[in-house]
């Protein structure tokens, strides 16, 4: 268990007493007084900074978080038993971590693609095998290619739990993750409500 409150209380006597430490160096080579107290307020700054740095270090950290995920385009997501609702990233889309067969995999949510799409590497660290047969042909930005058809044994998003679902997979795809129509369609409802896409199993 993390004692936060005693890591601050340890942090806050040291600052005390290198408050004090200036203090007596301050005495010692003699400084005039109003010339002391400026100096000294000016330590009394700089420490106060470092506690409450040090105070909201894990608030700073989770601010560091979320910037570096809008960055990268995701969108944050709030989860219920009933719902799930994903808020529309910086980019213009909505972004998701869904877990396909225990790997963590980020997928755009993309109603304009009929079937949940992966990387041919992504596929292959979940454990998605190509079911064989002939290949689709897939129409994307960069032109139609040739994509390897295959089933996924689980998905899960959130509250939203699927088995054996199709999957398209191909390197064409670059390092892009798609839930396509056929994972929305297997839901209850989904829809768009001002910046939040909602999905109800």
């Amino acid at each position: 268990m993390n004692d936060g409150g005693g890591d601050q209380a340890l942090t806050f006597v040291y600052l005390i007493g290198c408050l004090v430490l200036v203090a007596s160096a301050l005495m010692v080579r003699r400084v005039p007084i109003g010339q002391g107290l400026k100096m000294a307020a000016g330590w009394v700054l700089i420490f106060a900074a470092a506690f409450v740095g040090f105070a909201l270090k894990d608030d700073f950290v989770a601010l560091g978080k979320r910037v570096v995920e809008e960055s990268r385009g995701e969108g944050r997501s709030v989860q219920s038993a009933g719902e799930m609702r994903i808020r529309k990233a910086e980019d213009g889309h909505f972004w998701a971590t869904a877990e396909v067969n225990g790997e963590k995999v980020r997928f755009l949510i993309d109603s304009g693609a009929t079937t949940i799409m992966m990387s041919a590497e992504t596929a292959r660290r979940a454990g998605v095998q190509p079911a064989g047969g002939f290949p689709a042909m897939v129409d994307t930005a960069n032109g139609v290619v040739r994509a390897d058809r295959g089933r996924v044994a689980r998905i899960r998003l959130g509250p939203i739990d699927r088995h054996d679902m199709t999957v398209l997979s191909a390197a064409a795809f670059g390092d892009t993750n798609v839930l396509g129509m056929n994972f929305l369609s297997s839901l209850s409802s989904w829809g768009v409500q001002g910046q939040w896409l909602v999905l109800r199993p």
